[in-house]
């Protein structure tokens, strides 16, 4: 009969078989899904930082193309709204904001400079509106984009 080992029992009565597996999957999880969040934010952010500096840029084009300050604004708040649709964002909470140089109060002069700012607001991805938390649930995301009036603009 072979001598028996102090610690046969003991080994005998708790088994690692099978437990790697189970720790795999908990850890995995436990990882993976902050993982696939930070992906979908980092995305979402993404998305509507290209979409607002789109929008930015097409609305100043549009804008000292048009023919009156009123006109250029509409074209302008036409082509946010449609920048933004491009990227799936939606208009509402959106703020335009044009400024004009170096004569604020007309925007339509030769060789003026015509500012356009814009910002969304991106909410967080599969957080329901309904929380009331103290955090925010949004991330403001800006852009700006300067165009300059035509030195022609009056000769039409």
């Amino acid at each position: 009969m072979p001598p028996s080992s102090p610690f046969a029992d003991r080994r005998a009565g708790c088994s690692d078989r099978g437990s790697a597996s189970l720790e795999f999957l908990t850890a995995g999880l436990l990882m993976l899904v902050p993982l696939v969040y930070l992906i979908l934010t980092l995305g979402a952010i993404q998305s509507a930082a290209l979409a607002t500096e789109g929008a930015a840029r097409q609305a100043a084009r549009v804008f000292v193309q048009a023919e009156s300050t009123a006109a250029g604004t509409t074209a302008a708040l036409r082509a946010l709204e449609l920048a933004l649709a491009d990227h799936g964002i939606e208009a509402e909470g959106t703020s335009l904001s044009i400024s004009c140089a170096p004569r604020p109060d007309a925007c339509h002069t030769r060789r003026g400079w015509v500012t356009v700012e814009v910002s969304v607001s991106v909410p967080l991805p599969l957080v329901p509106p309904v929380f009331d938390l103290r955090v925010p649930l949004a991330v403001p995301v800006e852009a700006s984009a300067t165009q300059q009036v035509s030195r022609f603009w009056g000769a039409r």
